[in-house]
């Protein structure tokens, strides 16, 4: 969660949007950006985005190859290694 010294209104990011560029390259930490005292945005550097856009994927198949496994698609750890080292062998 970010700190509340990362809560700047609307009219301050107007004003100040370099600085917060450089805040974000440097520390890294995410702005919330409000409205009429409301939280209105999230203000993250490329780099968080980036990162965070990862994960989500990496959780999506994680949670694919879970819902597979659980209506029986998948096949044993062993059975799998079994296959690769055959393939490998195929190859030599």
């Amino acid at each position: 969660m970010p700190s509340t010294t990362n809560i700047k209104s609307i009219s301050y990011l107007k004003s100040h949007a370099a600085q917060i560029s450089e805040d974000l390259e440097m520390n890294g930490n995410p702005f919330v950006i409000t409205q009429n005292g409301e939280a209105s945005m999230v203000i993250e550097s490329v780099k968080q985005y980036q990162e965070k856009e990862a994960l989500i994927a990496a959780l999506r198949i994680m949670a694919l190859g879970e819902k597979d496994r659980v209506q029986g698609k998948g096949i044993a750890a062993a059975d799998s290694r079994a296959q690769l080292l055959a393939a490998r062998q195929g190859r030599k």
